[in-house]
């Protein structure tokens, strides 16, 4: 009988945010296999945890997760961790969970720390709705088309950075999004945990005159609903009620529909359009 996976995670600062199953899990199972085995013996030996480790990181995933997906098919228990917070998200995890899948071999999470929701939450955002970027593509090419997609999100969105690109990545953020609201997260859950809500602008000017330090989580505004109509009745208007109406005709709406939705658009009501189609 084949082995079972288990996506541990790990206080992202605060060693007092492990959880007691996590602990358990880590001491029961056979082998841990961990982002960075130096940083997680830290870890381990802090909750008195004796379990075999193996390194499982971004540069040995794939060949790794060959050689652990052979030792569950033999019945072996195994836990992955990460060097803070949960596996898979923006760490290793993802690839072994799909191959476990793949093998039918069962896999199950043991829930707990996350930066993404920790600071989504905490930060005074909007939270019913987010998009999680992690961290910009490094590829020109792929980050101006993330970048793209973003000017568009109505969500609020999450993105990861490093001190020593924060500076840059607030300055591509602000030509791309324009002046948005955001909450800046540093050093979540430790000790000198900072979360401000500031304006991207604001924040370009903070951070000329500090040095970033820290592992930097930002949240950050979608588009309001107010500005997404706005935008869609400035495109209506470019067009004349006739070209407006076609486009919704050759969509194959009937022309009573098509009225009706083009007075939406507009937001004008229904007898104006067709006073305005009338000959």
């Amino acid at each position: 009988m084949a082995g079972t996976l288990y996506l541990c995670a790990t206080p992202i600062g605060n060693l007092e945010d492990m959880t007691y199953r996590a602990v358990r899990i880590l001491q029961e199972v056979d082998l841990i296999a961990a982002e960075d085995t130096r940083n997680s013996l830290k870890l381990l030996h802090h909750f008195d945890i004796t379990t075999p480790m193996t390194s499982y990181h971004e540069f040995n995933k794939i060949e790794k997760a060959h050689t652990l997906i052979g030792m569950l098919k033999e019945g072996k228990n195994i836990a992955v961790i990460t060097d803070a917070g949960t596996p898979g998200i923006s760490d290793p995890g993802e690839e072994l969970v799909a191959m476990c899948y793949e093998e039918g071999i069962t896999v199950t999470a043991v829930p707990g720390a996350a930066a993404c929701i920790t600071a989504v939450t905490s930060s005074g955002q909007p939270c019913r709705r987010f998009s999680f970027e992690a961290f910009l593509p490094k590829d020109k090419k792929e980050r101006a088309r993330v970048l793209g997609e973003m000017q568009q999100e109505t969500r609020t969105m999450i993105v990861y950075e490093a001190p020593h690109h924060l500076r840059a990545t607030l300055q591509e953020l602000y030509e791309a999004l324009g002046n948005r609201s955001l909450t800046i997260c540093r050093e979540l859950t430790k000790r000198f945990e900072e979360k401000d809500k500031t304006t991207l602008e604001e924040a370009i000017s903070y951070y000329q005159q500090k040095d970033p330090r820290g592992e930097y989580v930002l949240v950050i505004a979608g588009r309001t609903k107010e500005e997404v109509l706005e935008e869609q009745k400035s495109q209506w208007e470019s067009l004349t009620i006739e070209e407006h109406m076609q486009r919704y005709l050759d969509q194959d709406y009937s022309k009573k529909d098509a009225m009706k939705a083009v007075a939406k658009d507009r937001g004008v009501s229904k007898r104006d359009i067709y006073q305005a189609l009338l000959p």
